[in-house]
């Protein structure tokens, strides 16, 4: 799998998730198998560059590369500023965000929203490209099938894209009207998969190996990218590189590695953010680590009541500590309706 003069590792990626794919996540899922991770999304507004939440997205110290980062914004000349912005600070990929459903972005006409209007949406792809390309940074971007069921225009927009100069294609096989909900649909990644000669990866409801070779077989996509079901199971790409290179299913981590890496996972966390935000921030990654754990429920409760970051990793040691003298791996954990349906935008924190 190419991007541009990149090579990568595989083709199994992290999909780009405002709140949650921060530096420290990003870097884990990167060590448990994920070839690619692309940031949360970065906004093209000048005049939120120095807030702290754009800081802590413009982090990248000790990330392997390629760093790749996702710009959002409604403007052709603000996302190439953003664009070059982002390069000086570290940046080696620029991702275009059209695929974004949350309201909040959307009622700005950025995020998928902009596939409503192809002329401006292919103007910012443009201009993002023009500035990149003397840098040498190649430009991907993710989409949605299209802002409705009446209006699915990503093929359409898929060629233009490729002609302006994109060098990658993210989708994600749902409308902006359908949010979250539903299943996703492969046909429309299959068909601009044979439209562009340019790499296609397909997103959506990629819960488990299976799925994964499914999803790839069925559109011909390049990769994968993955999102709700990597969150609280960052292992999952390991686990689909496993099956799609032999066939059979890697047993689940022990109960001691799960909470080394869960342990490891909010020291890095809280490093990235102070106390208070870090505390509070690390709640829903443990709430997710334990969600299909025996007494799961319980246990994020109590974590909800607990102010420090010093009592959040007793806990998780000591609740991991308790799971451990019953089982030695964690149980298998297949994704349920109600993950696949939960919207993320509870957890949005985008900033436009």
């Amino acid at each position: 799998m190419q991007i541009g003069h990149f090579a990568l590792a595989n083709s199994l990626f992290v999909a780009p998730m405002a709140g949650v794919t921060d530096r420290p996540f990003r870097q884990l899922c990167k060590r448990l198998g994920a070839g690619y991770a692309v940031s949360e999304m970065v906004t093209s507004r000048r005049d939120l560059w120095d807030s702290l939440k754009t800081s802590r997205r413009a982090n990248h110290e000790g990330e392997p590369g390629p760093i790749a980062v996702q710009i959002a914004g409604t403007d052709a000349r603000m996302m190439a500023d953003a664009a070059i912005y982002n390069i000086e600070r570290g940046a080696q990929i620029i991702d275009i965000n059209m695929g974004c459903p949350a309201k909040k972005v959307c009622n700005k006409w950025a995020g998928s929203a902009l596939m409503q209007d192809e002329a401006l949406a292919l103007s910012i792809a443009q201009a993002v490209v023009d500035a990149c390309a003397p840098r040498n940074v190649p430009v991907t971007l993710k989409m949605r099938t299209g802002w409705c069921q009446a209006h699915k225009n990503a093929v359409t927009l898929a060629r233009a894209f490729e002609s302006a100069g994109v060098q990658m294609l993210a989708v994600h096989g749902r409308t902006r009207e359908q949010g979250y909900k539903g299943e996703a649909e492969y046909d429309t990644i299959r068909q601009v998969k044979a439209a562009v000669n340019i790499p296609v990866v397909a997103n959506g409801d990629i819960t488990s190996p299976e799925k994964a070779r499914a999803v790839l077989q069925a559109t011909g996509a390049d990769a994968i990218m993955i999102g709700r079901a990597a969150q609280g199971r960052p292992w999952i790409f390991r686990e689909i590189a496993h099956f799609l290179t032999t066939g059979e299913h890697l047993a689940p981590p022990l109960v001691s590695e799960v909470k080394r890496l869960l342990v490891e996972h909010l020291q890095d966390h809280y490093s990235l953010y102070d106390e208070f935000i870090g505390v509070r921030s690390a709640r829903k990654h443990i709430a997710w680590y334990v969600r299909a754990l025996p007494g799961g429920e319980a246990f994020r409760a109590h974590m909800n009541t607990l102010e420090s970051s010093g009592e959040q990793v007793a806990a998780v040691e000591q609740y991991l500590d308790r799971l451990n003298e019953k089982m030695d791996r964690i149980p298998a954990w297949e994704a349920t309706a109600d993950v696949r349906g939960h919207n993320n935008m509870t957890t949005m924190e985008c900033a436009l």
